[in-house]
C-alpha cells in the first residue's frame, strides 16, 4: 500500500470520507492523525521548550557555517578508516 497525507478545510471532511469508503477495506485504509498521535510528541515538546528557554534567555551557543564544516569535518574523519 502507499500512503499520502490530505489537507482539507474541515467542511468537506463528510463529502471526502463519503467518497472513500466506497473503496473495500482492502483497497483503502483510513489513519486519522493529529499531531498528538506522534509517540514522541512530548518529548519533542519538552526539547523544544528547553532550546527555546535558551535562545530567549541569551544562553543558547551558536555556530557558523565554518564552525559546524569543520565539526562535521573532524567527526567524518574519525569514522572513515
Amino acid at each position: 500500500m502507499e500512503t499520502i497525507r490530505l489537507e482539507f478545510q474541515p467542511e468537506i471532511k463528510e463529502k471526502i470520507l463519503k467518497l472513500l469508503s466506497s473503496f473495500s477495506s482492502d483497497e483503502l485504509k483510513i489513519v486519522e492523525e493529529d499531531i498528538f498521535s506522534d509517540p514522541n510528541f512530548e518529548e519533542n515538546k519538552k526539547k523544544l521548550d528547553v532550546a527555546y528557554a535558551k535562545i530567549k534567555n541569551g544562553t543558547a551557543k551558536f555556530y557558523t557555517l565554518e564552525e559546524v564544516d569543520a565539526m562535521l569535518e573532524e567527526t567524518i574523519s574519525k569514522y572513515e578508516n
